[in-house]
């Protein structure tokens, strides 16, 4: 089962806590396609768009690649997100399993409609992953 975990790159830390929630689910025994590897690159530091259009097409290429080779897209949603929100959709409109992962309140319907699940913990993420699973057979 190929799980993508997406969040905002527009805030402080989460990179950081996107990494950690892939390492974490990688410890769990589920693979991850990881947005991070292979030269793309960590885009946080970039404030403004306007003038880097081939690199914005070039992330968004990459990123709906990852969402179409996914089985499940765990959508980090604690804070806005551009991106996270049409990679949900994308998924939704592809068949995609959605799940909604945020320790937070999330102040926005938009996610929670597109969701198959949501979830608040790390532990009930894996759990439900783990279910899925069992459920679906998807590919190792």
């Amino acid at each position: 089962m190929k799980v993508m975990v997406c969040g905002s790159l527009g805030y402080e830390d989460n990179v950081q806590r996107i990494r950690e929630l892939q390492a974490f689910l990688m410890e769990k025994g589920f693979k991850i396609l990881d947005q991070f590897k292979e030269g793309v690159l960590d885009y946080s530091y970039i404030r403004d768009f306007r003038d880097r259009k081939e690199l914005a097409a070039n992330i968004v290429e990459k990123d709906l690649e990852l969402v179409k080779e996914a089985d499940i897209v765990v959508a980090m949603c604690d804070v806005p997100s551009f991106g996270t929100a049409i990679e949900l959709f994308v998924a939704k409109k592809l068949g995609k399993t959605v799940i909604a992962f945020s320790k937070q309140p999330v102040a926005s319907p938009w996610p929670i409609v597109f969701s198959d699940y949501i979830v608040d913990t790390e532990e009930n993420l894996s759990k439900l992953l783990q279910t899925l699973q069992n459920k679906k057979r998807f590919k190792a």
